[in-house]
Order: structure tokens, then sequence, then C-alpha cells
């Protein structure tokens, strides 16, 4: 159900203008007439209940005013009103004293129309939407080809779904076959990415979560294995904002190449993750694509896969003189963990069983460790730590 946005004015053509963008943003609205012209007018004000609970309130300048409403009288709500979420809505942009007016009221910003429409609009939306803290992003990228991006960024998917916690999980590399047939749901009702490659302005958050195939508790947003290639930078950004508009976890599975659309999912990043095979090869290529990342994302650090084994110095090593902590040097990078190959893992995810599914196996203690240290104490984004 929609959350309530309570407008307070006497200018009708104000209050059309307010109506219209609450609809087209799907949210309730109630309209308080005769505002008080004093705190002793709080205690029998009918919307005073409203005022309380309401995410949002928009209060027309001409309520503000000296002539009336609610700072008519220089008093301004009563302190126990003052509240965070209320906004004055004025039109003229060359009236300074709309801002004392809204200083008066206890507005947290003055919003002028129709300049800052766009702007309000959006505001109205999330207020309906309910949106609280960001989700937690985190991008994978492969060093090189076949380095296991991919199936690392599924595993942090599935392990952080199996907390508990809200999880969707985007594929942002078309030519990565669909990570929906690495879950092993191509078959599962749900709109893939050509349904969102033209998007533009907001997407609502709600609604992109309902619309997704949900295969083991998360949510996923793949590719098909149709023609269409391509998404806009803006569709992007639209995603992706909508995506990370409720706490959880927003996992990104990335392709090593750069265009308008990666470069955008970059900056919603808050941590990527460089997957990089020990080997010296890989790390020539890796080095490149930590290059160019690091341009937009700054909080990159690498993950070193090494050969199957129970740890110690000779599982780490996947080449002569090749470990995990002199990999993320040669890099510039820091050092998220090391990552042995797990080994039937392929014909696990061939029977049915997504990646990170195994809880005794490499991926699975990688991923709960990640997450344990990333999210320690917090369900959103407060902070990555290292």
């Amino acid at each position: 159900m929609a959350e309530t946005i309570l407008i307070v004015t006497e200018d009708e053509d104000l209050l059309d203008d307010l109506l219209r963008l609450c609809a087209a943003a799907g949210a309730e609205a109630q309209v308080a007439h005769g505002a008080p012209a004093d705190r002793v007018g709080w205690a029998s004000w009918p919307a005073a209940d409203t005022w309380r609970t309401s995410p949002l309130v928009l209060v027309g300048d001409d309520c503000a005013g000296a002539g009336g409403g609610l700072g008519g009288r220089g008093t301004g709500p009563p302190v126990g009103a003052r509240r965070a979420g209320v906004l004055l809505v004025g039109r003229d942009l060359d009236d300074s004293g709309v801002w004392e007016r809204g200083a008066r009221i206890g507005a947290e910003g003055v919003v002028v129309l129709p300049d800052a429409e766009g702007w309000l609009a959006g505001r109205i939306a999330d207020a309906a939407e309910g949106v609280g803290d960001p989700a937690l992003t985190v991008g994978v990228i492969g060093g090189r080809g076949g380095a296991g991006a991919s199936t690392l960024a599924c595993a942090l998917a599935v392990t952080a779904a199996h907390t508990r916690r809200r999880t969707m999980l985007i594929d942002g590399d078309p030519l990565g076959g669909g990570l929906d047939v690495l879950l092993g749901g191509e078959r599962t009702e749900g709109l893939r990415w050509p349904a969102f490659a033209e998007s533009r302005g907001r997407v609502g958050g709600a609604a992109l979560e309902e619309s997704l195939p949900r295969l083991h508790d998360l949510s996923v947003l793949s590719w098909d294995r149709g023609a269409s290639m391509a998404v806009s930078g803006d569709a992007m950004k639209s995603v992706l904002e909508a995506a990370r508009r409720h706490a959880g976890v927003v996992v990104v599975d990335l392709p090593r190449r750069m265009d308008e659309a990666v470069a955008e999912a970059l900056a919603q990043l808050d941590v990527g993750l460089l997957v990089v095979p020990a080997e010296l090869r890989a790390v020539a290529a890796a080095h490149r694509v930590a290059s160019a990342t690091r341009m937009v994302l700054k909080d990159l650090r690498a993950v070193v896969r090494t050969r199957g084994g129970s740890g110690g110095r000779r599982g780490r090593a996947y080449g002569p003189g090749l470990e995990e902590e002199e990999i993320a040097k040669l890099l510039g990078l820091g050092l998220a963990g090391e990552l042995p190959w797990e080994p039937g893992l392929l014909e696990s995810v061939e029977h049915g069983k997504p990646p990170g599914s195994a809880e005794s196996g490499a991926l699975a203690r990688f991923c709960r460790e990640f997450w344990d240290r990333s999210l320690a104490g917090s369900g959103s984004a407060g902070g990555v730590a290292v």
C-alpha cells in the first residue's frame, strides 16, 4: 500500500500540480484545508495526526505567509510537531523571503515549481515507496576471460539470500549468456534486460523487483538469448538506482570492457571485486582492467583464484612464486581474499545447484566471510569493511 502524502495549501492551481505529481508516483494524498494559524490550533487541527505520520509533507507557500496559516503569526508548528520530511512549495524564484518562511515552519527545504518539478516527483515517489537506506552494492569483474566472475557474482547473491536479506542479482554483461542459465532458471517467467534497455528517468524499486524472475530466494535481472545486446547508460542508471533503494544487497556481474552503461554501473557500486587467477598472464590482463575500472570506482579489491586445496602454501600458489598478497600488490589493490577453485562445481551447476549452494564448498566459505565482514552490524550499506 502506498504511503499517504500530506498536502497543505489553499492555492487551487498549486494543489492541482501537487495532486498530479502524487498520482504519477502512485502516492495517495491527503489535502489539509484550514491550516492552524497558531500553536493553539494544532490540538484541534484534523490533519495533525497525518502531519506526524506522513513520510512527506508538502506545504504551499500560501500557508506559510505573513497573512495566515502555519507561520502566519511567526510561530510555526509547535516544537513537538516539528519533523523531518517537510517541504515548502512555492512558485516565485525571485522571492527571497520564501527561505525565511520555510525556516519558520521547520521545512527541510524549499521547492520552487515548475523548475524543480522533476526533483519533487522523485522525492514523492521515494516517500510513497517507503525508501530507506540504500542496499550494499557489490560489483564483480573478471581480470581475464574465464576467471570465474559470473560464478562468484551468483555465489555472492545466493549466500546473501540465505541470510534472509533482500537480494538482487543484476547481469551487466550482455555477452555472458545470461545469469538465469547459470542459476538454472532460464525458463522462469519474468522480465529480462530487453524490457528495460531503453529506460529513462525513475524506475520504481518495488515494481522492478516484482517483475523479475525469482530464483533461489533472490531477484534476478538477466540477459536473455535474443538479438538485443545493448543497454543505454540512462537505463543502467535508472535500474540500479531502483535496485538500490531498499536496504539489502545488490550484486552486479560486469564485463571487462568499458562502455557508458558499465561506467554508470561502476559509479553506483560500493565496492568492486576483481577476480584474478594466480597466473602471470592473468595478472597482466587484470592490470589493464584494474586501471580502467579505478578511473570510476575507487574501492576495487582483488580476489585471487588459486588451485583447489585445503589452504597453506601448497594450495595458495597457482604458479611459481605467485601468491595472493603479491598479486594484489602488483595490481595496486587491496586483497579481498583467496578463492580456490571448487572441485565438482561445474557438475553441480549442470544438475541445477547454483554456485555457492554447497555450504562446505570454497565458494560458499569465501562469500560468507565476505558478507560477515561487509555487513557486520548492518543490513545496508553503511560502509564496507576491509
